[in-house]
């Protein structure tokens, strides 16, 4: 395990519209009805997922993003960490040392999160 630790800040919120829209395909991917959103976490250092990561490709839904999602945990709730092919590149709109995480439920209210509040979150290598 690894501990990931970093500060809330504000998404885009690009990640809501797809994950609503894309909603069965990340349900069959990670077995859980993610909540439509994500929490951004901005990390000291730059964060690659693992090669082993889950796939959602775009050809799998005629689309043009491919996104890699990486099982984790966070405030001991399985989660995901979701990241687009742009963005693992450096080419998308956040750097690789903002991860996105994802859940059933939406984690600035369930945890009373705010912008600069610090978390953690576990990841298996």
């Amino acid at each position: 395990m690894t501990t990931l630790k970093g500060r809330v800040v504000t998404g885009i919120g690009n990640f809501s519209y797809w994950i609503e829209k894309l909603s069965a395909y990340y349900e069959a991917k990670t077995g859980m009805k993610l909540y439509p959103g994500t929490l951004n976490i901005e990390l000291n250092a730059p964060y690659d997922l693992p090669m082993h990561a889950i796939r959602l490709e775009k050809e799998e839904y005629n689309g043009t993003v491919s996104v890699s999602i990486q099982l984790c945990s966070i405030f001991g709730r399985e989660a995901f960490i979701l990241r687009t092919d742009g963005n693992a590149s450096g080419n998308g709109d956040h750097p690789r040392t903002i991860i996105e995480i994802a859940t059933d439920v939406r984690l600035r209210d369930r945890y009373n999160l705010q912008d600069g509040d610090i978390v953690e979150v576990e990841v298996v290598n």
